[in-house]
């Protein structure tokens, strides 16, 4: 059988399916017939070696079990006298099996423990033994066994290629019937097309060379959909090329099924592990050419968090971590920790490529200084991020939100360096004839193919856009306003006051007295009159001498006769002797602009009064606010130009200045995509939405016509 028309045995299969109905929901189904597919094609690839496994078998029973699988295990050979790897030792096969109807069960399970070790964990992982049990009680299993004892699997029938496309193919139709659970561990394949393409096309002269060898790693494979992949690209581009690939996931049947199609495809040198990969890493200390994955989205990391907070690093990144309701930036990490180390023309440090599948999340969540900017602070700096690639939404089984492929490298060709390529492929979708779950979009082959053009092509287009990394950092500045407070005493002010503080009372009539209910807009001059008014009373005042509780009932007296009014004056907190401050010190690297002494004190909230001295106001807390300023631009510029004009009394917060990163605010990365893609649409027309609102009216107007008449 050739790879080209494998369809026909997928589709026999895939019917032998039927005999579970009733037993099973169809999105069950894979539970029986994918292991049944393992163990058919085992079965097909030990039988010219079976029988010299049995009798060595026979003189090593009583030994060590793991000596006895090594041995076993290179006597198991293929019809080119390779070893396989995996062997089984029991008297029984798929034919014995069809042979003895009354013990169908017992003898399967039987038939499963003559395994050698590797063999036997993938199907614990399988949990088969629970479905053989099920079957039984159904009196379904003597039935799926014997269809499956007519299917040919043998190696000269069906080669490794093609056993492999057949059960990629199973894996793939399974995953689509169970719709809602899916997207956990399978990925559209044109998604997944597109990542290879991304990923490998730049480096076509490389991997095309004869002799070649590529190791590629997803570590969060599932049932290896991206891995196998990976390898049809380079096998259709190169078929004497040698692939090794390597996957690591934490859900037991994804692990498995993931293992069984790398034993099925005749992979020795390549490995799928099971564990967590972020406490759990199975492939410590190794290094790959390529890695690819797409993680869970938005999935947290609760469980993981103790341990990984006991380590003095994650993957070697010593920076804040992401919030623990989303981990899918710990997977980049890991996956960075794996890069080859890179040095131009040297061939035992090539270099490595990344792709992976993002939600929206990664790209702007958290603020300057939070582990999210942080991460993608400390990924665009050593200028590792080459390109991203926004997806339509509804692409996947499980979730209907916009997705992003994000492509990294630390060998970037010398004309990416310094740039990052953002490609907008949402309009590129094609419908699907049947939703699948939230699928009901997928990029046909057209899509992929301008897409992996954008990405070689490098260049500023309608759907793609190139961008310096320094465009995605910018500076968290704190803007402050004055406060502003209007006094006036009034009753319910005064008896709140008097509530707490009883003892004030001369003092608060004199003040009323004095002052009368008016309101007054300048705290600063009437601050002062109020001083001079509690003093003039016979004897001390209690609650407005020094010390901590006279300061306690000042602001108590304050807070309940004043409000803020933006019609008041500003309220001084300091009013002190003319500093110089150092500005450049304050903003070292920036160009600023040609503006005096005094407008540059201003802007940093100290104000000139004439008289050689620096007044400064009490910011308001509620008027607090943020700026993002770009990285190119300097700050004092961008003050100017995109806050003075609208509050021309705001300025700078100077302690943000000095909070870190050379002493110029917190340095913050993101990426936009919808502020870099964004185009204006001009509302329609009143004239054109008062036509249609009438043609309405009108066809209602018939309609009712026609009922009435």
């Amino acid at each position: 059988m050739t790879p080209g028309n494998f369809q026909q045995l997928a589709n026999f299969i895939w019917s032998v399916a039927d005999l579970l109905r009733g037993p099973y929901r169809q999105p069950q189904y894979e539970r029986v017939m994918l292991p049944l597919t393992v163990l058919r094609r085992f079965d097909e690839v030990l039988a010219p070696t079976k029988e010299t496994v049995l009798k060595r078998y026979e003189t090593l029973k009583d030994k060590d079990p793991q000596l006895v699988d090594r041995i076993l295990n290179e006597l198991a050979k293929d019809d080119d006298g390779k070893p396989l790897g995996f062997h089984n030792h029991s008297q029984l096969d798929f034919r014995k099996l069809k042979g003895d109807p009354d013990y169908i069960g017992r003898h399967l399970m039987d038939y499963i423990r003559g395994f050698s070790e590797n063999i036997q964990k993938i199907f614990d992982r399988f949990e088969f033994e629970k479905e053989i049990e099920k079957l039984e009680e159904a009196n379904r299993l003597y039935q799926v066994i014997a269809q499956f004892a007519e299917i040919d699997l043998h190696p000269r029938r069906v080669d490794n290629i093609t056993m492999g496309l057949l059960f990629e193919d199973l894996i793939r139709r399974f995953n689509e019937a169970a719709n809602e659970t899916a997207g956990d561990h399978f990925t559209p394949r044109e998604v997944i097309r597109l990542m290879v393409n991304l990923l490998l096309e730049p480096d076509t002269k490389v991997l095309t060379q004869k002799g070649v060898i590529v190791t590629i790693c997803d570590p969060a494979c599932g049932t290896g959909g991206m891995l196998a992949e990976s390898q049809n690209w380079i096998r259709a581009h190169n078929e004497h090329a040698t692939v090794k690939v390597y996957g690591q996931d934490y859900n037991p049947r994804s692990y498995a099924v993931a293992a069984s199609d790398l034993l099925i495809k005749g992979h020795r040198d390549s490995r799928i592990e099971y564990g967590n990969t972020l406490t759990n890493d199975q492939f410590d200390g190794m290094r790959f050419d390529y890695l690819l994955a797409n993680p869970p989205f938005g999935v947290d990391w609760k469980g993981e968090k103790k341990e990984i907070d006991d380590w003095p690093d994650f993957r070697g990144y010593r920076g804040k971590l992401p919030r623990v309701n989303d981990g899918a930036l710990l997977f980049l990490l890991h996956m960075i920790s794996k890069y080859q180390p890179w040095q131009k023309d040297h061939r035992d440090k090539p270099g490595s490529r990344v792709a992976i599948v993002f939600n929206g999340s990664p790209l702007f969540t958290g603020g300057a200084g939070s582990g999210e900017s942080e991460i993608r602070r400390w990924i665009i700096c050593h200028d590792w991020l080459e390109a991203i690639v926004a997806l339509p939404e509804q692409m996947f089984y499980n979730t209907g939100i916009g997705t992003f492929v994000w492509v990294l490298s630390n060998r970037k060709e010398k004309h990416r360096r310094g740039k990052i390529q953002l490609i907008d492929a949402r309009d590129l979708w094609t419908p699907m004839k049947r939703s699948l779950g939230n699928k009901r979009r997928f990029l046909d082959e057209a899509a992929i193919d301008d897409i992996t053009r954008a990405h070689g092509a490098l260049t500023d287009s309608k759907n793609s856009k190139v961008f310096d990394n320094a465009d995605f950092g910018y500076r968290r500045v704190t803007i402050l306003r004055p406060l502003r407070l209007r006094f006036q005493i009034t009753q319910e002010a005064k008896d709140r006051y008097l509530d707490t503080c009883p003892d004030l009372l001369d003092a608060v009539l004199a003040i009323e007295e004095a002052l009368g209910n008016e309101p007054y807009y300048d705290w600063n001059k009437l601050w002062m009159e109020i001083q001079k008014i509690v003093k003039a009373l016979p004897g001390d005042v209690d609650g407005w001498a020094p010390g901590a509780k006279g300061t306690a009932q000042k602001k108590l007296f304050r807070d309940v006769f004043t409000v803020v009014d933006s019609q008041a004056a500003p309220v001084i907190i300091k009013q002190h002797k003319m500093v110089p401050l150092e500005i450049e010190a304050l903003f070292p690297g920036q160009t600023l602009p040609d503006l005096k002494h005094d407008e540059l004190h201003a802007l940093l909230g100290l104000k000139p009064d004439g008289k050689r001295k620096h007044i400064e106001y009490e910011p308001d807390p509620a008027l607090k606010d943020y700026e993002n300023i770009p990285l190119k631009e300097d700050i004092v510029s961008y003050v100017l130009r995109e806050v003075r004009p609208y509050v021309g009394d705001a300025w700078i917060d100077r302690e943000t200045l000095d909070e870190q990163d050379g002493g110029i605010g917190k340095v913050g990365y993101e990426v936009n995509f919808n502020r870099e893609f964004f185009q204006y649409q001009p509302p329609r027309s009143l004239n054109d939405i008062d036509s249609d609102l009438e043609e309405v009216e009108r066809r209602i107007t018939s309609l009712l016509r026609e009922v009435t008449e």
